[in-house]
Formats: C-alpha cells, structure tokens, sequence
C-alpha cells in the first residue's frame, strides 16, 4: 500500500531534500526515522528537490508499506523522535499508482526579503539594503505569465526534456519591512525561483529595465539574467493534487 506523507521542514541544518553520500539531508532523516518505526527498510520519494538551506512550509512524499498502519499513531511517533527541524502534518492513504513528484498539478513558492537589517530573521529572509522599487518589481513579474521557455533563469547543465513552465501567479507583496514573492506554477527548473527574484531584485534596484527581462527571456541565456539570490530566504509553501489520488 502506498501512502502520502505531509511534511515541513526548516531547511538550515540541511543540504537539501535528496539524499546524498557525504551529507545530511532531509529525505535520509525521514527515511532512518520511518525505519526504525516500521523495522525494515523504508526508502520515500518526494515532490521536488529543495536545495540547500531551502525551507518548505508544505511537501508531500510518499512511500510503500505493506502491512497495516495507525496512522495517527505512526504521525505522533515520527514527530516524537524526528529532529525539532521536520514537523510530519499528516499522512494518508493513497492508490497505489500515485506519485508524489509526477502527479503534482501545481507548486508555489515564496521568497523572503527583509529591507532592515534584523538579527532575528537572519536565516529566513535575505536582506537588501538598497530601496527597491516595488510597483516596477511587479510590473516586471506579470510579464512572466506571458512566457513559457525560461531557460535563462535555469541551473547550467541541468539534465531536462524541456524548460517549459506554465507560471500561473508572480507577485510581490509588501508586509512592513519585509517583502514577500510569491510565484506558483505547474513546474520548476532548478534554480529558477531564485534567479527570478534576483532580475526582479535588479529591476527593482533600476539595474535592469521592463525591457531587459523579455530580452533575457527570448535569449534563453542564464548569463544574461540576474544573479541567484540566498537559498535561505525561499519556501516551498504548498504542492496541489488531484483529489482522485486519495482512498
């Protein structure tokens, strides 16, 4: 039987989401926990693959198990020997064709910039000291709903069959002296929400202008856009499915 795992976690003691050899990283965690309560080996997949740093307020992960599961018996204990970092919402029960990364319809995320300089949100937000102009920042953001190759904003060498996202919200939102970005889309390309922010930084800095980012866009070149900015001020905040998945 398989099951979706609801998670999230703060992403600053991790190298990010996928196991790696020589590091600790949230998916190696989940699964050594999920081991020792099941006693056999438990292998998860999940959503997407957050960087290091990265944060997730909301990701979905499944895995199989055979035999029956309380599941809010299975929650309480995970919570209870999982490090304060990873927080387990829910779990349920799924067909077991379900996925979490390939059935997922739409991901969202949230960058966080403070403009004072704040000790108390020094891992979770990036701070900017220069005045940004917002209403250009969201200017620019709404042109990206008119685009689906974005290329430029793409990790180099990164190993995909196409780099076509459909963008179905990009907006900035100012909450005192923080500035929050908050874009969602059917996919994500490595590195992409970053790189975004940081043109959208540069345009708000009048580093680059409106037309700039669509000749960024059309010349599908990383190296012309802007730079990619702190892993440790984006979320991943939720992941949507079909309904159908759930039994």
């Amino acid at each position: 039987m398989r099951y979706f795992l609801e998670l999230s976690y703060n992403g600053t003691p991790y190298h990010g989401w996928q196991r790696q050899p020589n590091a600790i990283t949230v998916q190696e965690v989940i699964e050594n926990s999920l081991s020792v309560l099941l006693r056999e080996e438990m292998n998860i997949v999940g959503a997407g693959r957050t960087d290091t740093g990265v944060h997730a307020k909301q990701i979905m992960a499944h895995f199989d198990y055979d035999k029956e599961i309380d599941l809010e018996s299975l929650t309480y204990k995970l919570n209870s020997i999982l490090p304060p970092e990873i927080a387990i919402k829910n779990i349920a029960a799924v067909h077991d064709e379900a996925h979490a990364r390939f059935d997922a319809t739409s991901r969202s995320y949230e960058y966080l910039i403070t403009i004072t300089k704040n000790p108390f949100v020094l891992k979770r937000a990036y701070y900017v000291k220069k005045t940004l102009d917002v209403d250009l920042m969201n200017e620019a953001a709404k042109l990206l709903l008119n685009y689906t190759n974005f290329k430029c904003f793409s990790k180099s060498k990164t190993d995909v069959k196409t780099y076509n996202c459909i963008i179905t919200e990009a907006i900035w939102e100012v909450k005192g002296d923080q500035l929050i970005f908050k874009i969602s889309a059917n996919r994500f390309l490595r590195n992409m929400v970053r790189a975004i922010v940081g043109t959208l930084v540069e345009i708000g800095e009048h580093k680059l202008n409106i037309e700039d980012l669509i000749e960024i866009i059309k010349s599908e070149d990383r190296g012309r856009a802007g730079y990619s900015v702190p892993a440790h001020g984006l979320y991943l905040t939720m992941v949507q499915y079909p309904k159908t998945i759930y039994k």
